[in-house]
């Protein structure tokens, strides 16, 4: 099986969570693209825009035809359940990447969470970088079996742990997020509201403040202000969140 249809077949069985969808260019703009910017093949296709807090993307259902990455800000992922309720399957930030399953409409719908620069690139012009720069390829098939293995530890977190080890280990998230891009680990941004991340972990709004708050009363987290929290004891936190 070649990487391109290797992707597919991944991207097709995966839960959405945080990457990207499949993108329409020419194979010689491709490689232009990518020789203007080797160490980001994806820099030099689609275009960025800003965009204001609480903007749809796209909504599930609607026609897949762009691919899009994070450049600044944050995104939620979410899917409306029969009942009505929505079930937030991610919160994307810079350098994540949506709509990679290879599907003809999209299988989510995505909302900025605050002001967020949002790069859109044609489904196309993604499957000719791919095709002229198989490492590239095999690098995204490496990132939709990441996604598969997110979506198993989602299913874990919903189904098996307390409302106190959800929150911990949604937070500990944040923070592994927060070292990889080179911040400190301790302090981690929350510009989303309670109620997303209530429906990201399978909650109510009201148990997710009433956490929060056990949290801090026991000293492993201090709230502040701007939409952050400090980690105040992580080994704890860590402890609390590998429970089940």
């Amino acid at each position: 099986m070649s990487t391109h249809a290797a992707i597919a077949a991944h991207a097709n069985r995966a839960v959405p969570g945080y990457l990207v969808s499949a993108l329409a260019m020419s194979p010689t703009s491709a490689l232009e693209a990518i020789q203007r910017n080797p160490a980001d093949p994806l820099a030099g296709l689609g275009h960025a825009k800003v965009h204001e807090r609480e903007t749809t993307l796209f909504s599930e259902g609607d026609d897949a035809g762009s691919v899009f990455r994070v450049m600044s800000g944050m995104v939620r992922l979410y899917k409306m359940l029969p009942d009505g309720r929505r079930q937030i399957i991610g919160f994307l930030q810079a350098g994540d990447m949506m709509g990679l399953a290879f599907a003809a409409q999209y299988l989510y719908t995505a909302e900025t969470v605050t002001t967020t620069t949002i790069q859109r690139i044609p489904r196309l012009e993604l499957d000719a970088l791919m095709d002229a720069q198989p490492a590239f390829a095999r690098k995204l098939l490496s990132a939709t079996t990441s996604e598969l293995m997110a979506a198993q530890d989602q299913m874990v977190l919903l189904g098996r742990k307390t409302a106190c080890e959800k929150v911990a280990t949604f937070l500990l998230r944040l923070s592994d997020r927060k070292a990889l891009g080179g911040g400190d680990e301790r302090i981690i941004d929350l510009p989303m509201g309670r109620s997303d991340i209530a429906d990201h972990l399978g909650l109510t709004t009201e148990t997710v403040s009433r956490t929060l708050t056990k949290l801090k009363s026991t000293r492993l987290i201090r709230i502040l202000v701007g939409g952050k929290l400090e980690l105040l004891d992580r080994d704890a936190l860590a402890d609390l969140a590998s429970c089940f």
